[in-house]
């Protein structure tokens, strides 16, 4: 027997249980993984609500962890026992212990540890595809990232800035834009007293961005539209705020023949080659210094559920790691 995070309904953070659960051994493909480090992502928020509805339940919830694999079963290629490896989307990560198929798994180099591999494996291949897929940011670009003190808001701000472009950032407290600004982010706006979209045109002459990336939803979404440059583009990726509410495309020619997309990290990580390509550059950038992980807060597995209270009430800052 171990441990684990489970949920027999859904609803806020006290529908987050600590029982005890049966692992059991690896089949043929599988192997089993003694977790050191799981990350905190808000897609467990909305799995843990209902927003992204789960078919069976009780259910251990949870997408990113990292650790070492005690046992292999027949069949597994590529990985053995003692191998450190890490994961992102993968429901049930908020267990002690686990097993599961290798197709998700990914060897860690020397030069990550695996609390810092539990902490970036989602959010950085996150701002991996937002940077690099859904808009491929250039030197020269003037961009807009909502929730940039947040855990991939300092990945997505330091990465575009090694790019070269100049990072606006949408912030809730002077506290959060001193640490988004140490983070490469070159004007933080203080969304809750300031107009986003009119400061952004005074920061861009008047023309605006070329991109926002905006994981807020219903709350941002119509000012995300409005501060975009003629042929721009929305890259939502989030609703921390609320699903964004049905719209009339037809606004989108006026407001300068604009693109919007709803991206996810499921269709960026869908085939071993998409999810390897984004791991590996994340690595490289990390690893050579230029994208720096900020472990801001570590939890107790088991107080997963202050965790949440504390990530939904806003009251957190870049990644937070659950220590088993």
């Amino acid at each position: 027997m171990t441990k684990a995070i489970r949920i027999h309904q859904q609803g806020g953070p006290e529908v987050l249980k600590w029982e005890d659960v049966s692992v059991g051994q690896p089949k043929e493909g599988q192997v089993r993984l003694k977790q050191t480090a799981v990350g905190l992502n808000y897609i467990d928020v909305y799995h843990r609500t209902g927003l992204y509805p789960l078919k069976d339940l009780p259910m251990t919830i949870g997408m990113e962890a990292a650790g070492v694999i005690e046992e292999v079963g027949t069949g597994v290629k590529g990985f053995k026992k003692g191998d450190r490896v890490a994961y992102t989307m993968g429901l049930g990560a908020y267990a002690e212990e686990r097993v599961m198929g290798t197709e998700r798994l990914i060897p860690l180099p020397k030069g990550i540890d695996e609390k810092t591999a539990a902490s970036m494996m989602l959010k950085g291949t996150t701002a991996h595809y937002l940077i690099h897929r859904s808009y491929k940011v250039k030197k020269g670009d003037a961009i807009l990232v909502y929730a940039a003190a947040g855990g991939v808001g300092l990945i997505l701000c330091q990465w575009a800035k090694h790019l070269g472009a100049t990072v606006i950032g949408c912030v809730g407290s002077e506290e959060k834009a001193k640490l988004a600004k140490a983070n490469g982010c070159d004007h933080p706006i203080l969304y809750r007293t300031e107009n986003v979209p009119k400061r952004v045109r005074e920061l861009t002459n008047g023309v605006g961005v070329p991109v926002v990336y905006d994981s807020v939803g219903k709350a941002s979404f119509n000012d995300s539209l409005d501060c975009l440059r003629h042929f721009g583009v929305l890259v939502s990726y989030g609703n921390s705020s609320g699903q964004v509410e049905p719209f009339n495309i037809a606004t989108l020619g006026p407001k300068g023949s604009l693109y919007v997309t709803r991206q996810t990290l499921a269709t960026h990580t869908a085939t071993r080659e998409l999810m390897m390509d984004g791991a590996n550059a994340l690595f490289d950038a990390v690893t050579k210094g230029h994208v720096k992980i900020a472990i801001n807060q570590t939890y107790a597995l088991k107080d997963t559920a202050q965790a949440h209270r504390d990530l939904e009430g806003r009251k957190t800052t870049g990644s937070t790691v659950l220590l088993p």
